[in-house]
Order: C-alpha cells, then sequence, then structure tokens
C-alpha cells in the first residue's frame, strides 16, 4: 500500500547505511523460544496504529504520557492473549510473508538482506550486549534504552521496530481496512484516510527528517492522533 511505501522510504535510507559494511555475526544454534515475541510484535503494530485497544478507555486521566499509553495499548493486548516472553534470548522473528510477497514495492533481493543480515544483526548485538545480565522483555527494554546505553538503544531499538515493522506491511489485496473508530479518529485529526496518508508519507520522505528514522502514528496526551518521527532506532516508547 501507499501506507506501507511511507514507512519503508522514511526507513530503507538508514537501513542501507548502517547494514553496509557491518558483518553480522553468526548467531549460535539455540532451542527456538515460544512465540511470544511474534505476538509482540503483532501487538506493538496494533498498537502504534491507533486500533481499539490503544484507545484511551472512558474516564482514563488524559496526562498519561504517550509513552505510557503507548505501552498500555501492547501490554493490555499481551495480556489478553496470555503471552509471557521468553526473558533469556530475543529471536529474530521470521517474516510472516514470502521475502517477495511485497514486490513490487520492495524486491525480494531487498527483503532477504534487510531481515537475515540487517535485521538479524540487531538480534545479535542485543543479546551480545545482555550476556550474563538479567534480560527483560524487548517492550520493557525500550522504556529505559536510552538510559541504558548505545546497543540497548540502537540494538534493542532496532530489533523492537523491525519485529513491528514486518507486521506492518502486508501483501497487496491482504491489508484489511481500518476499523470504524480508527477511521473516525484519522478523519477527525487529519481530515480524511487519503490526507493522513499523504501527511504520513510526507513525514518519510527525504529530507523530512536529517539522517534515517521511523514515522510513527500516535496518541499525544490529550488522546488525539498525531503523527511523529524518532531518529535512528528510536520510539516512542523510548
Amino acid at each position: 500500500s501507499r501506507l506501507a511505501q511511507g514507512a519503508w522510504i522514511a526507513h530503507r535510507s538508514g537501513a542501507a547505511q548502517l547494514a553496509r559494511g557491518a558483518t553480522p555475526q553468526q548467531v549460535s544454534k539455540m532451542a527456538r523460544r515460544a512465540r511470544g515475541l511474534v505476538v509482540l510484535g503483532t501487538a506493538a503494530f496494533v498498537a502504534s496504529r491507533c486500533l481499539d485497544e490503544s484507545f484511551v478507555a472512558p474516564g482514563a486521566s488524559t496526562a498519561a504520557s504517550r509513552r505510557d499509553m503507548f505501552a498500555g495499548g501492547v501490554g493490555a493486548l499481551l495480556g489478553v492473549a496470555g503471552v509471557v516472553e521468553q526473558a533469556d534470548a530475543y529471536d529474530l522473528m521470521p517474516l510472516p510473508y514470502a521475502y517477495d510477497a511485497l514486490e513490487p514495492s520492495i524486491d525480494k533481493a531487498t527483503m532477504e538482506f534487510h531481515h537475515d543480515k540487517h535485521h538479524n544483526t540487531y538480534v545479535t548485538n542485543i543479546n551480545k550486549a545482555l550476556e550474563g545480565k538479567t534480560q527483560p522483555s524487548l517492550l520493557e527494554l525500550q522504556k529505559t534504552a536510552i538510559q541504558s546505553g548505545p546497543a540497548y538503544r540502537n540494538s534493542g531499538g532496532g530489533t523492537y521496530n523491525h519485529n513491528m515493522f514486518w507486521k506492518e506491511m502486508a501483501p497487496t489485496g491482504t491489508g484489511g481496512a481500518p476499523s470504524s473508530k480508527l477511521e473516525a479518529a484519522i478523519n477527525g485529526a487529519f481530515g480524511s484516510m487519503a490526507d493522513f496518508k499523504a501527511k504520513f508519507e510526507a513525514a518519510g520522505a527525504p529530507g523530512a527528517r536529517f539522517g534515517s528514522g521511523w514515522v510513527w502514528l500516535v496518541l499525544d496526551k490529550g488522546g488525539k492522533l498525531v503523527i511523529t518521527s524518532t531518529p535512528n532506532q528510536d520510539n516512542p516508547l523510548m
């Protein structure tokens, strides 16, 4: 979709720069963990696009921070799903579709390199940074990533963001439609779905942000949808 292409444009320049010249280390064989991380990626996607579960409940305080609202939506979905994340290692999330499923928007070779090399490097490096330490859930890691240091911020953020990134996209004709509540919120905040897409893509266009980064649809403190962006591998949870 045009929205997925807009998100990809915002991210691909930094991905290419960071991945170019990098030598991803071989990930040692480990027992595959429960697919809780896959559900986390799905929950992050749902919360990031402000579907029904991520809206502030009636009577809730509007003083809650954007980070708390975003995290609350993800946490609630994980609770409902009954998922208990593995805390001893992060896995490389498999793609939810074939490498060539997003063509012609994103070609097979780019998907193979970006997932198998680039994303895998983030996973390998955050696992290495946490060797011998208490390893929190990937969601909890985001909340203190900036304070914890560059490896947590860059590799931890890169792992979390990419998990969401793959779930955010879908082959043509399989993406579904927004809920009536989400559509009404988008219309109220941006005028129409078409206007939202145009503004979202503009925020991710070359020159809109110096260097690489991400574009997000989030709730502000007043519970209104806004478009924002973060540099490099930062996200609104940090």
